[in-house]
């Protein structure tokens, strides 16, 4: 069985294309690197042709209120001191548009799951850091003025102010969005005619069924 690890999918240039051969996988998987993707949706129809029929690709990457407290601290600090603000936190996939984009992709039977997960830090300091640790600090191209450190103060009182729980410690938010798809393949499950239901919800839910008329 070929299986492609999260190296070989990691986020490249749109122009770069993905280095696995089309129909030579049945699994690949992508654990929190396409959010570094420039062309999200061309990176997984790159996927979706690297898979056999029938090969399945699981993928995570973080999502639109990633980091949410810390954009919005940044941007306001920096507009009351300087006049103008830059984007310091990339942009992250919403969640809601995961099944459009596996279907766009030409994935089937594609699944879309959302968590998010609230991590406490003792201040923006911190928070940075561990960004830094991570590798995850902003790549946005285009050159970017370094953050003054009047910015950067005004930020952490900001952040402190608005999410900060009784104990000092601030949140900040990640949101990781999991998708499922799988290459198109005969023996796979299809959605029947609309109009060919053989039985009532109404009698599957065993329930009595409340026409229009009579809800009015």
């Amino acid at each position: 069985m070929a299986v492609i690890e999260d190296a070989a999918v990691r986020a490249q240039p749109a122009s770069m294309p993905l280095p696995v051969a089309d129909s030579t996988a049945d699994l690949i998987v992508s654990v929190l690197s396409l959010h570094w993707a420039d062309d999200l949706p061309g990176a997984l129809a790159q996927i979706r042709r690297a898979l056999k029929p029938d090969g399945l690709f699981l993928g995570a990457l973080f999502g639109g209120t990633t980091l949410n407290e810390l954009r919005g601290v940044l941007t306001e600090a920096e507009l009351e001191l300087t006049g103008g603000a830059q984007a310091r936190v990339s942009p992250f996939a919403d969640g809601f548009d995961g099944a459009a984009l596996l279907q766009r992709a030409g994935f089937a039977l594609p699944a879309v799951d959302v968590d998010r997960i609230t991590v406490r830090y003792s201040g923006l300091p911190a928070l940075i850091h561990d960004l830094r640790a991570m590798g995850e600090t902003s790549a946005l191209a285009g050159p970017a003025r370094p953050i003054r450190r009047d910015v950067l103060a005004r930020a952490a009182a900001l952040y402190a102010e608005r999410h900060a729980d009784p104990d000092g410690r601030i949140r900040a938010t990640f949101e990781i969005i999991h998708l499922t798809g799988w290459a198109p393949h005969a023996s796979q499950p299809k959605p029947a005619r609309r109009g060919s239901a053989t039985v009532r919800l109404a009698d599957a839910l065993n329930t009595r069924e409340i026409t229009g008329e009579e809800d009015g």
